[in-house]
């Protein structure tokens, strides 16, 4: 059978599907434990989260199901510099933005106060938790991180944009890869180097990684169905994570209008922007973006953007100008069928099994 795959196997789940684990407040327990009860694995993003909060999640995980589930966790959470963020930065972003703000009757937020990185309690809590299955993005976690992971038998997962990246992680001895091909939405992981660099397509990273490296590999990026599935799973994948397709699910904690944009043909167009975050995403093409882009030296590092583009966003959701909004999304959403995640769960197994099944035929 199609499912048994290494990667299966590695994470106590009968199909090899992982649904992507959304930060931002997207992630639900509702959604993570409708796709681990259906036999895949759910994943929860909690990098925003502070410690207490995971441990609340984490308990309602364990009500809401008794399969394994994924909680995923960012290395690098911040972008500021040393000296912390300047005035001059500050003035430069409010200068740009300024008429966005104005154009929505909104004061400018003033200057961001200072960030500091929540990981290492992050994981301090997640070490004491146990989940199942712990992965990450924007770097790997030390040593000592990773031995205590083997140790109290925590499966991990780090994610990777390109060749040398993987090749760093399965050095780290990460049990498992995730190859983020740049057709996916959200952020692009990258940590070795500049996200505007590290944009290989799914297809091509598949065939680069099955070559060089032995670690089981789990495919992301321009995978809705079981078609991308049976794809990724051709060129060498030991899994596949879907992501945009299940946060389009009524089970996600995205909007409405969010949701929508993805079923609508405003979808067919995604754009790479740091405008919202201070870190390269993908998501459905807004004018911002647009009117953004070649600026970047004028936004402010990341997270410190997404603080001062919240009331922005905000503003923007509550007058309906949609426009100015960037909804994260993959280039694979004109083809979603599915708002809901049992029902895209189960197609994705049946056409998953049917063209393998055709194969032998």
């Amino acid at each position: 059978m199609w499912n048994k795959t290494k990667a299966a196997a590695l994470l106590g789940i009968e199909y090899p599907i992982l649904q992507g684990p959304f930060g931002g407040n997207l992630s639900t327990v509702e959604l993570t434990a409708t796709v681990s009860n259906a036999g895949g694995l759910g994943g929860y993003g909690a990098y925003t989260l502070m410690p207490e909060e995971i441990i609340a999640i984490d308990q309602q995980l364990k009500a809401a199901t008794n399969k394994p589930y994924n909680i995923n966790l960012w290395v690098s959470d911040q972008d500021i510099p040393v000296g912390g963020l300047t005035d001059a930065c500050y003035e430069e972003a409010k200068q740009l933005f300024q008429p966005y703000f104005d154009e929505l009757g909104i004061p400018v937020p003033p200057k961001p106060a200072p960030f500091q990185s929540r990981f290492e309690n992050q994981v301090d809590v997640l070490l004491h938790l146990r989940p199942a299955v712990f992965s990450f993005m924007f770097g790997i976690p030390s040593a000592t991180i990773l031995e205590q992971c083997r140790k109290l038998g925590i499966i991990t997962i780090g994610a990777a944009t390109t060749l040398d990246e993987a090749i760093v992680l399965e050095q780290a001895e990460v049990d498992l890869i995730i190859a983020s091909g740049f057709e996916a939405g959200g952020h692009r992981p990258s940590f070795l180097a500049s996200a505007e660099t590290s944009i290989t397509g799914s297809f091509v990273f598949l065939q680069q990684l099955k070559e060089k490296i032995k670690t089981p590999i789990i495919a992301a990026g321009g995978i809705a169905n079981g078609r991308g599935v049976a794809a990724a799973l051709a060129l060498g994948a030991s899994a596949a994570q879907i992501g945009t397709a299940f946060l389009a699910c009524e089970e996600s904690n995205a909007t409405v209008v969010h949701r929508e944009a993805l079923f609508s043909d405003v979808a067919k167009y995604t754009t790479l922007s740091r405008a919202y975050t201070g870190r390269l995403g993908r998501g459905i093409t807004s004018r911002i973006a647009k009117e953004v882009a070649g600026k970047e030296k004028q936004l402010l590092p990341f997270p410190l953007q997404t603080q001062f583009m919240a009331s922005l966003r905000k503003a923007a959701l509550d007058q309906e100008k949609h426009d100015m909004v960037l909804f994260w999304g993959g280039q694979i959403a004109p083809v979603l069928k599915h708002r809901k995640a049992t029902a895209l769960m189960q197609s994705i197994l049946e056409e998953t099994t049917a063209y393998f099944n055709e194969l032998k035929s």
